[in-house]
């Protein structure tokens, strides 16, 4: 028991940041993924791995060596442009994302318990808010820890389910490339949605929170920590085991809706609810229900990421007190800023947009807006006066350099997408 605990406190935020990946918007587009594509696409689990632990180590290392979150690092370094262009891009991605994994909890609860959507919808927004701002980040690290544990669900269905597994392995080692526009908008969907602006920005801040934590600073953004290669090194493996665990679930969810959906025929849903509902007849009410759970814990895991990273950077713009070890009374603009994005993306829930185009415009936004925050990584990381010793390595310069254009094209094909 002793050692599964020391295991378990391994687990810090490149776990956590991991297992946010996987939130309600992205089990959408996983599962849309399986319904519309099969199996083909089994082979972007794998291939987004390497270069989602690259982009998070140096996320997770700029925190770590300089004591501040990414935009307080581009606010000390950098022009005013290029840290409110990355700010203001962060901003409108991440509300548009709570809202749709708002949209989705909510829509999730209702098939176990059914009552009305808008009372659940509010009932989540408030609770989510509560322990965000009510609960010491000691205790709430906790938590996020074990939410992270709602998605071995998406294990669970897959066992139960039966696949074809010599097509599985051979979809997921060989890719299968096709240049019509649904395939090239889905793929650019996946990559919007694993490589994500507002992990980028979480990873930063919480390294430097847990030095706070652990007394290697006295708070966020007051002078440089001692870190040691040691410590580097347990960043890097802690982001390689949440990097791993996000891309696993992101296999089982397009094999699960693969296997069931796409061979019964259902090429198209229009939410993660709406595949936890189409999966009962075909895989049972214990899939079903486990997989409306699922998008439940996770959502509980991935709003507070995605208003919490969206407040690091809007803290570290003005100047003001932040971080989650604070007290409501210590961080006013801090934790107001977590409300109002949390409280705008419940209002987009009473638009007019359907739930599956929210869901996309929100990977569309994730892939425009990811490629000018990789190019800004690479080379803050690759500056000495910020990083000293902690530089990149020559094989995460390549891994880096690499993704930062693929995202780019990424980015240009949605465009074109959007008006072809």
């Amino acid at each position: 028991m002793k050692r599964i605990r020391k295991i378990f406190k391994l687990f810090g935020p490149g776990f956590i940041t991991g297992a946010s990946d996987d939130d309600p918007s992205g089990i959408a587009t996983y599962s849309q993924t399986g319904a519309a594509f099969g199996y083909s696409q089994l082979w972007t689990a794998l291939f987004s791995f390497p270069f989602m632990t690259v982009v998070q180590e140096m996320c997770g290392r700029i925190g770590a060596v300089s004591g501040k979150g990414l935009s307080g690092v581009i606010k000390h370094n950098y022009s005013k442009k290029v840290l409110y262009s990355s700010v203001l891009l962060l901003l409108f991605a991440n509300v548009i994302n709570i809202g749709t994994d708002l949209g989705a909890m909510a829509s999730a609860t209702q098939l176990v318990i059914g009552i009305p959507f808008i009372a659940i919808l509010i009932i989540i927004t408030a609770i989510t808010l509560i322990l965000e701002i009510f609960v010491s980040y000691k205790v709430y690290s906790k938590y996020l820890r074990y939410l992270t544990f709602s998605l071995f669900a998406y294990i669970a269905v897959a066992i139960v389910i039966k696949g074809d597994w010599i097509k599985i392995f051979s979809s997921t080692l060989i890719p299968t490339i096709s240049f019509s526009k649904d395939y090239v908008f889905n793929i650019a969907a996946i990559l919007g949605t694993t490589i994500s602006p507002y992990l980028f920005f979480w990873q930063t801040s919480e390294e430097v929170e847990e030095e706070v934590k652990s007394g290697k600073i006295r708070m966020m953004g007051a002078g440089v920590p001692r870190i040691t290669k040691k410590d580097i090194r347990l960043i890097r493996l802690d982001t390689i085991i949440g990097m791993f665990f996000s891309n696993l679930i992101m296999f089982f969810i397009i094999l699960t809706c693969a296997a069931t959906l796409n061979k019964n025929g259902i090429l198209n849903i229009e939410t993660a609810s709406d595949a936890a509902l189409a999966l009962e007849p075909f895989a049972g009410s214990f899939a079903s229900g486990m997989f409306a759970l699922g998008i439940l814990g996770t959502g509980l895991l991935a709003v507070p990421v995605l208003a919490g990273s969206a407040s690091y950077a809007m803290s570290e713009v003005f100047g003001w007190k932040e971080g989650l070890y604070r007290k409501l009374s210590q961080a006013w603009g801090f934790y107001g800023i977590i409300a109002v994005a949390t409280l705008i993306g419940l209002l987009i829930n009473f638009t007019s947009i359907p739930p599956f185009k929210m869901l996309y415009y929100a990977a569309i936004l994730n892939g425009i807006v990811a490629p000018p925050l990789l190019f800004m990584i690479m080379i803050i990381s690759n500056n000495k006066k910020i990083m000293g010793e902690y530089t990149n390595s020559k094989f995460t310069n390549i891994f880096g350099w690499i993704i930062t254009a693929i995202m780019s094209v990424v980015g240009v094909a949605i465009l074109i997408t959007l008006f072809l």
